[in-house]
C-alpha cells in the first residue's frame, strides 16, 4: 500500500512517516529543495520533490496512491508577511486535496488543529461540536487553519473520502524547528523562563497523535473530525513536570495577562516591527494564552481507539531529544 505524507519533514509528520514505514506502507514524502531532512533519517521512504502551490507536482506525487496524509502546516505566530499562512494553509490544502480526488485517491487525512475548535464560556473541554466561527479565530495561524479545515470539509460534503484530525499540543522527540511548546522547553532547560502566565493546554505525546493519523485512516469517518488530545495541564502544572524531570526549579512569578499582553504588543512592535525579525513573545501567542485550551478527545478514544499515553514519559523524550541535539546551551 503507497501512501504520500506531505509535511513528514517537520514534526509531527515524521512521526506519521516513520509509523506508516514500520506498518509496511511504501512511503512517499513531499520535500521541497531546501527541505531539511534530518527528521527521517532511518525512514524507508521515497522522497518526491513538489510545492503546495504547484498543482500539478501534487498530483504527481499522489499519482497511484492508496492514501494521502495532508500534515504540511505553516506553523508560525508572526510573519512578515501574514499572506504566507494562507497560500500554504488554505491554498495549499485545496491543492493538495484536490489533486488527491484528480488522482482517485481512496482515502484521506488531513491535519488540522485544535486551535480551529471552539472553547466554552465555562471553561470545560472542547470538543469537536463546540461552536466556533472565524470571527473567534485569533491571529493569520488560527484564521488560516479554520479556513483550511473549511476546505476540507466543503471537499467531504462533494465526497471526496477525507477524515480531518484535530491534535491538541503534541510533545516528545523530533520537534526540530521547534514549534511553540517546544521554545517553551527549550527556554525552561536553557533557564530563560522567569515566569509564567496562567494559561492551560491539552499535552499528548507524539507518537499517539502519529497512531491518531494512522487510526483515522483505518477507522475513522470521512468528513468528520477527531480530537488528538491527551491530558488538560495548566502552564504551572506543566512547568512543575518539567522541573520533576531535569531537577531545575519552575518559575514561582505569574504575570498577570494584562502585564504579558502589554509585553507582547511592546515586544512585537520592537523586533517584528522595526527590527523585522520574530519576536521572542509573539503577541498571538499572547493572545492565545487568555483562555485554557482544554479538550476532550473522547471521541477518537470510543470511535478509533487513540491511544492515551503518560505525557510525563513524551516530555521526558522531549528533554532528552533536545539535549542531544544541541538545544540546550
Amino acid at each position: 500500500m503507497t501512501s504520500l505524507v506531505t509535511g513528514a519533514t517537520g514534526f509531527v509528520g515524521s512521526h506519521v512517516a516513520r509509523l506508516l514505514a514500520a506498518r509496511g506502507f511504501r512511503v512517499r514524502v513531499l520535500v521541497r529543495r531546501s527541505s531539511r531532512i534530518d527528521n527521517l533519517a532511518g525512514v524507508d521512504c521515497e522522497p518526491v520533490q513538489g510545492d503546495l502551490r504547484d498543482g500539478e507536482s501534487l498530483r504527481h506525487a499522489a499519482r497511484g496512491c492508496d492514501a494521502v496524509f495532508h500534515v504540511a502546516a505553516d506553523y508560525r505566530l508572526w510573519s512578515r508577511n501574514p499572506r504566507e499562512l494562507y497560500e500554504s494553509n488554505v491554498e495549499g490544502t485545496r491543492n493538495m486535496l484536490l489533486a488527491a480526488r484528480q488522482e482517485g485517491v481512496p482515502r484521506i487525512v488531513y491535519t488540522s488543529t485544535v486551535g480551529v475548535l471552539g472553547i466554552p464560556g465555562d471553561g470545560s473541554p472542547g470538543t469537536e461540536c463546540t461552536p466556533v466561527s472565524l470571527a473567534d479565530m485569533v491571529g493569520h495561524y488560527k484564521r488560516s487553519k479554520y479556513l483550511a479545515e473549511e476546505e476540507a470539509r466543503r471537499l467531504a460534503a462533494e465526497g471526496l473520502p477525507v477524515v480531518i484530525v484535530n491534535p491538541s499540543t503534541p510533545v516528545g522527540e523530533g520537534d526540530i524547528k521547534p514549534t511553540p511548546t517546544g521554545r517553551m522547553i527549550v527556554d525552561f532547560l536553557n533557564g530563560r523562563l522567569p515566569a509564567y502566565v496562567q494559561t492551560g493546554l491539552n499535552l499528548v505525546d507524539v507518537q499517539d497523535v502519529a497512531q491518531g493519523h494512522l487510526l483515522a485512516f483505518e477507522r475513522g469517518v470521512p468528513g468528520r473530525r477527531y480530537v488528538l488530545g491527551c491530558q488538560n495541564l495548566t502552564l504551572r502544572e506543566i512547568l512543575a513536570l518539567l522541573a520533576e524531570i531535569t531537577g531545575r526549579r519552575a518559575p514561582r512569578v505569574q504575570i498577570p495577562y494584562p502585564v504579558a499582553l502589554a509585553a507582547g504588543w511592546v515586544d512585537t512592535a520592537v523586533f517584528g516591527g522595526l527590527l523585522r525579525r520574530p519576536p521572542h513573545i509573539p503577541l498571538e501567542g499572547v493572545r492565545m494564552a487568555a483562555k485554557h485550551m482544554f479538550f476532550d478527545s473522547s471521541r477518537a478514544v470510543a470511535e478509533l481507539g487513540l491511544p492515551q499515553s503518560p505525557v510525563r514519559g513524551a516530555l521526558e523524550r522531549a528533554v532528552q531529544w533536545f539535549r542531544d541535539h544541541g538545544y540546550v546551551k
